[in-house]
């Protein structure tokens, strides 16, 4: 982890960059108390989420789709009970 100032940082922007895509974290300071940090993002994934992988793990039961108390309506729409 680097630690650099607000003025340095600002000059030297895009090397900065560089190191965080290389996996480094930067801290940035104000005189020399942290502000700021500067870390790499999670990876993107390349390939789309398969669907299904929960399938046969478990079942929605039937009451799912009845439908809701009006007193629990009520609470969604901002009455109280």
């Amino acid at each position: 982890m680097k630690k650099i100032n607000i003025h340095e940082a600002k000059t030297h922007l895009s090397h900065y960059l560089e190191e965080v895509e290389h996996g480094e974290t930067v801290v940035v300071c104000r005189r020399n108390q942290p502000v700021a940090e500067i870390r790499p993002l999670a990876a993107h994934r390349h390939k789309p989420r398969p669907v299904g992988l929960a399938k046969g793990k478990f079942t929605v039961p039937p009451s799912f789709f009845e439908e809701l108390p009006e007193e629990t309506l009520g609470l969604f729409q901002g009455e109280e009970s």
